[in-house]
């Protein structure tokens, strides 16, 4: 018999703050308060931490400005409820691989994400149409893709379907009722405006989303997002962070923690679409940025170019084999990997360069709590940590510490 903790009766509110919860596998930290359960994941990271070092330890968890209708980025999938049940389109059941839950009051996105998915649910209900099923892939509908800047309004729309009925004669074609779809969205009344519309076609047998052809349908193919006055322009498959006012925050202690670097040479490692890259870019001398995912790097350059920034390099490739090839040395770094956290024969290779100082920014205690060993007996010794709520309501949290050689 588990022991509830004696905090989660006053500080839990009164009921769950979303009608799908618990049956909805995302929000599962209903039981608490926001305060509640910031606290709740800063004890975790304490407790991860403490093993290994505890001047490592963060004393303080940073809000997320939005606790609600924060992410800005949502995919749903196809199916139904239960066996044999009507079209659903929503997010998975707790600890089913198949059952499909309706959202239709989902609170950690707004209004016009509820009113994209519902309307969608119901024209391919009305038209009749299948979903892949996990079992035999056959079907069609798979899974919608939404995106939505904060700065903009701008809202990014993708249907994701096999290639069923939209390849023929050698070439990818979408079919009749796709221009009905496009119809049926355009007039939606929404406090945000719908700039693209996209066909993905993907018959991948993962249940993930991934393009074989995409098709635009509507629009552009991408929305603009702001943050710390800076531009960024978000393709379908851009990591971005999912929460823009949370990033803001995030980047606002990369910032304040790398300090100084006016004329200092930064390398930003696994660097995604080269956000914190291009944030510290205007008073750096030179920022070399490499991540894996070439899509991300192009879109770090396109994002560079439009920011005027001339002094940024961002460079495709595994940190582990792209360090061998950089002939520019750090004056510091900063380190924000996976969830895995860095590769071990990676970080020995990234603590060599000597640096006086060095952030890391960590989306799992985990990783962040195996590789504090490799650090310490490099010689570094953390100044400074705190934890930043970048995903309220769920488990996960992201972690940023400060080493000095």
């Amino acid at each position: 018999m588990s022991r509830k903790s004696k905090k989660r009766i006053p500080e839990g509110p009164e009921k769950p703050f979303c009608i799908h919860f618990p049956e909805c596998g995302g929000c599962l930290y209903q039981q608490f308060s926001y305060e509640g359960q910031a606290l709740e994941k800063l004890k975790k990271v304490q407790n991860l931490i403490s093993d290994v070092c505890p001047e490592a330890v963060p004393n303080e968890c940073l809000a997320s400005p939005r606790t609600t209708g924060y992410r800005n980025k949502m995919e749903f999938s196809f199916g139904d409820a239960e066996k044999d049940g009507p079209l659903t389109l929503g997010l998975h059941q707790r600890g089913s691989f198949y059952n499909i839950v309706p959202i239709s009051d989902c609170q950690i996105v707004d209004s016009d994400y509820r009113a994209i998915v519902w309307a969608t649910m119901q024209y391919f209900r009305e038209k009749g149409l299948s979903y892949v099923h996990k079992k035999t892939h056959e079907g069609y509908l798979r899974h919608l893709l939404v995106r939505k800047s904060v700065a903009t309004g701008e809202i990014m729309v993708a249907l994701v379907t096999s290639s069923k009925d939209c390849y023929e004669g050698g070439s990818y074609s979408h079919t009749e009722w796709i221009d009905d779809y496009v119809d049926r969205l355009l007039v939606l009344d929404l406090y945000g405006h719908i700039s693209g519309i996209l066909h993905i076609v993907n018959d991948s047998l993962a249940d993930i989303v991934q393009s074989d052809h995409t098709e635009l349908l509507y629009g552009s193919d991408y929305i603009t997002e702001k943050l710390l006055g800076l531009d960024f322009k978000i393709t379908p498959f851009s990591f971005f962070q999912t929460n823009s006012t949370g990033a803001e925050v995030l980047y606002s202690v990369v910032r304040d923690y790398i300090g100084d670097i006016n004329g200092m040479t930064v390398f930003d490692l696994y660097s995604g679409t080269g956000t914190i890259a291009q944030l510290l870019a205007p008073v750096a001398k030179k920022v070399i940025g490499v991540e894996i995912v070439e899509e991300a790097v192009e879109a770090a350059r396109e994002n560079a170019a439009l920011n005027c920034l001339d002094n940024c390099e961002f460079i495709a490739g595994d940190v582990l084999q792209v360090m061998d090839e950089i002939t520019e040395t750090p004056d510091v770094m900063v380190l924000d990997p996976p969830r895995e956290g860095i590769h071990p024969k990676a970080l020995p290779k990234l603590l060599s360069y000597g640096v006086e100082h060095f952030v890391y920014v960590s989306c799992k205690p985990d990783s962040l709590a195996r590789d504090l060993t490799p650090i310490l007996e490099a010689g570094y010794h953390p100044v400074k940590s705190v934890c930043v709520d970048m995903f309220p309501w769920t488990k996960h949290i992201e972690t940023v510490c400060l080493f000095e050689k």
